[in-house]
């Protein structure tokens, strides 16, 4: 058997999941599409609220209006642009309406979507733009000039469409026409359908080493993730779900605006998160459910905003995952917000969500997950794909034994695009390996409970024992003057690599010293899993979903850190 064979049978074998539920009813994103804009029951509920919070601009679309806005956007695609079934068009937007207009446009005729955001360097682009051998691009009006100048060198795109808040302006390389937001409200073709198994996503993971890598998700990926939160979470018509998100990412793509329009239900999607007005929109808009990341838990703890003037009762909780949540930071703010947050993990890889705290759990032991073991747990998989915990040679592990977590099932990606060793080494065993170091605790009725404890490529390897930087982190951001702390490992002559730590200070409250937070991780970590070394600092490295850069922020400390390489660190 061929080396590809292998590789194409090992992703086969990792994207089946036979749970005994029935397939999916449709047969393409546009059959599924008409579904909902053409049912009678919902052609005059809303669908989209969109709020920008720059010009206060607000709109409203019913389901009804979304369908001719959509299919407007479906024959601006076909007929003034050119695009066809198979063909790949990357987006350079920001959260707003018409990104979102486009985005179910494409979908509804076989176009693959390939969103790149706005705050990638230019390099970046220029690569992710050429290997997806994108077609065409829709930008934003500001960075028309930016992707003009990496079209001379890109022979593949042939389009360049700038979008600004009135809708699409000139495609500059035909002269096509474009469509204000008042002409993509007229009349438009049918979509023009495909299969479920069309890519309707190629999303380049951020890369901690090495260029990105082009995650290729189908139709049949989205709506079986979507199935599957909106099952998990109970999620119905009367549902009202809000992004704050970039929906260039998954987490605000497939949580946010694929799912509420698969149970029926609707969202309100923001320009970005601002916590002056997070609460304020919750009331105003009868918002039941918002996915977050732990970062923005940790601002809204910061603004400690009174909810006294706000009606919240429609507020179920938050939906919380795509980065590393601290014990420390989730009990914090339940005991401050008193709302629970449905803790959970997936990743791109695997469309979004993988596996949630049950929604079942009593107070007690939704508590008992959060907090009573080193990690908070991810929760236990959702329906349409199961979970594991493999050792290196990949044999299951036993419960409370730490390996790679791997995922099987509906919600895996087809593979990364044209990256036949990352396949290789992704879908080993015929499990998608994600990288991530974790166990597993069984509760009383059996199930599997999860718990992430690391990036493998981010351990901590002291004297060859592995160490996870989550605890860390958990242990240092326990104290009362600390913001954000992070865990990073340096070069070291005895060891190999001894710990250091970036920690930036509470604003408004007096700095602590090295050795005040040194004598606080000792009262909670044995000397070996301490940092030796602190290093402040005050801005806090985030990829624009939320997660903490560590790698990066290794590589930025690594020179002042060499000066404790041969140091002697003693248990004084």
């Amino acid at each position: 058997m061929s080396p590809l064979i292998a590789v194409a049978e090992n992703i086969a074998q990792a994207r089946q999941m036979d749970d005994g539920l029935p397939m999916l009813p449709w047969s393409s994103f546009a059959d599924f599409f008409k579904s909902r804009v053409y049912d009678q029951r919902l052609v005059n509920r809303p669908f989209l609220t969109y709020y920008d919070d720059d010009r206060q601009l607000h709109c409203t679309y019913s389901y009804a209006e979304f369908g001719t806005v959509v299919q407007r956007a479906v024959t601006f695609l076909y007929d003034q642009v050119g695009l066809r079934r198979g063909d790949r068009l990357a987006t350079i937007l920001l959260n707003h309406d018409v990104t979102v207009v486009l985005y179910f446009a494409a979908w509804s005729s076989g176009i693959t979507v390939v969103p790149i955001n706005v705050e990638e360097p230019t390099d970046k682009k220029r690569f992710i733009l050429e290997h997806s051998e994108a077609s065409a691009v829709c930008c934003w009006h500001s960075y028309v000039e930016e992707v003009n100048g990496l079209q001379v060198d890109l022979p593949a795109l042939r389009h360049v469409i700038a979008l600004n808040d009135d809708g699409f302006m000139e495609n500059n390389r035909h002269g096509a026409r474009g469509e204000t937001r008042q002409g993509l409200l007229a009349p438009g073709h049918a979509s023009h359908a495909g299969l479920l198994e069309d890519e309707a996503l190629i999303v380049y993971t951020s890369g901690t080493t090495g260029q990105p890598k082009g995650v290729v998700l189908t139709v049949e990926n989205l709506l079986t993730d979507a199935d599957a939160i909106a099952d998990w979470h109970h999620f119905g018509v009367n549902d009202r779900l809000m992004c704050v998100l970039p929906i260039h990412h998954v987490n605000g793509t497939v949580v946010t605006l694929i799912t509420p329009f698969y149970c029926k239900a609707s969202l309100v999607l923001n320009r970005k998160f601002k916590s002056g007005t997070f609460w304020r929109r919750l009331h105003d808009e009868h918002v039941t459910c918002v996915s977050v990341v732990p970062t923005l838990l940790e601002f809204l703890l910061a603004a400690n905003e009174d909810l006294s003037p706000y009606r919240l009762d429609r507020f179920k909780g938050f939906i919380c995952g795509a980065g590393p949540l601290l014990k420390e930071t989730a009990i914090r703010f339940e005991d401050r917000f008193n709302f629970p947050i449905r803790h959970g993990y997936g990743l791109s890889e695997t469309t979004c969500y993988s596996c949630f705290l049950p929604n079942d759990l009593s107070r007690d032991e939704h508590r008992h997950w959060l907090r009573d073991y080193e990690f908070p747990s991810i929760g236990v998989p959702v329906r349409h794909n199961t979970m594991t915990i493999l050792n290196d040679q990949g044999q299951p592990l036993p419960e409370m034994s730490r390996g790679e977590i791997c995922i099987r099932g509906g919600t895996v990606c087809a593979g990364y695009f044209k990256r036949d060793d990352a396949n290789e080494a992704a879908f080993k065993w015929g499990w998608f390996r994600s990288g991530d170091e974790g166990f597993y605790a069984r509760d009383k009725q059996g199930r599997p409970f999860f718990f992430i404890s690391g990036r493998l490529k981010e351990l901590i390897i002291r004297g060859g024992i592995n160490i996870s930087p989550l605890e860390i982190d958990d242990a240092l951001k326990g104290h009362p003057l600390v913001q954000f702390a992070m865990a990073v490992p340096f070069e070291h002559r005895y060891y190999g690599e001894e710990i250091a730590a970036y920690v930036v200070p509470r604003e408004g409250a007096s700095r602590p010293t090295e050795a005040e937070l040194l004598a606080h991780c000792r009262r909670f970590l044995p000397f070996s899993k301490c940092p030796k070394v602190i290093v402040f600092g005050h801005e806090v490295p985030y990829t624009s979903t939320g997660k903490p850069k560590r790698l990066e922020l290794k590589t930025r400390l690594d020179s002042s850190l060499a000066a404790y390489r041969d140091r002697q660190f003693t248990d004084a």
